[in-house]
């Protein structure tokens, strides 16, 4: 979120909050990228804002009510609230709980182990959701409209496109299941707690193979899960690489050293497979 909505975005989300009940007289910037994540203090609790039409919060509230009433690993909404988005000011608000950090923040087994739970817990529930080609065709579109990505360099939007197509085909031929999908597993969507190993942030899920949200997460994660096709798994992460690269390009977008980050795909991307995974790359 750009500097000059993030006075109005934390306004925002404290005046819900006060008008909740939620004693709120300090606001702490836990992240900012095209979702701002708040600190709400002294009631602790957890906001996450966004532009109103940039975001897709019910659907993260829908699936996070859903998960928490058959007790996947997730990180709960905040109960003192009713469970919905919240409007004010052209900003959607949730609210959610906080959890003190882990001492330990656990091992590679027990980061698969709730993955594959979550996974298991996701395919009881009937939830409406993007197949995650969909999410390729939106890469696609990116990449074909150079005025959204103008920074990126004509040799590196043809290798991404080819990347995209390829993995597309390949993966077609070997899916023989979808199912409800995170989306986005990687660490940066994962909380160390007391309670063990909680997902957040599931704005992005959509319908797929459980290769796509493996590809996710570090290679030492991914021995540990049960069941993977690993030849889907490798095509997996090359797509994944592919979409994160083409979305750290778009001029809309507002994620950490973005360009830093993607210039290290395209980097991986050139040197061809073995593909590794999106959760072992550095953001920093």
């Amino acid at each position: 979120m750009k500097d000059g909505l993030v006075a109005r975005a934390t306004a925002a989300a404290s005046s819900i909050a006060e008008g909740l009940g939620l004693q709120v007289s300090k606001a702490v910037v836990i992240q900012n990228s095209n979702t701002l994540a708040l600190r709400l203090l002294p009631c602790d609790a957890f906001a996450r804002t966004a532009l109103v039409g940039q975001e897709v919060a019910a659907l993260e509230v829908r699936v996070a009510k859903s998960l928490a009433a058959v007790k996947a690993p997730i990180a709960s909404l905040d109960p003192r609230v009713e469970p919905r988005v919240y409007e004010r000011d052209g900003f959607a608000v949730t609210f959610w709980s906080h959890y003190a950090p882990a001492t330990d923040p656990g091992s590679p087994g027990e980061y698969a182990d709730a993955l594959y739970r979550l996974h298991a817990a996701m395919r009881g529930i009937e939830i409406e959701a993007p197949h995650f080609t969909e999410r390729i065709a939106a890469a696609e579109r990116l990449l074909t409209h150079p005025l959204e990505t103008p920074a990126l360099a004509d040799n590196d939007r043809h290798l991404l496109l080819d990347t995209l197509h390829a993995a597309r085909e390949a993966i077609h031929g070997h899916v023989n299941a979808d199912q409800l999908l995170h989306g986005e597993p990687h660490p940066g969507n994962l909380l160390g707690t007391p309670e063990g190993p909680l997902f957040i942030d599931f704005e992005t899920c959509c319908r797929g193979p459980i290769e796509f949200d493996v590809a996710h997460v570090p290679d030492e994660v991914s021995v540990h899960y049960p069941g993977v096709d690993q030849a889907l798994l490798q095509q997996c992460r090359g797509l994944v690489l592919a979409m994160v690269a083409t979305w750290r390009w778009d001029v809309r977008d507002e994620f950490p050293n973005g360009r830093r980050h993607a210039d290290q795909i395209l980097g991986l991307l050139r040197d061809g497979p073995p593909w590794p995974a999106l959760g072992a790359l550095s953001t920093e």
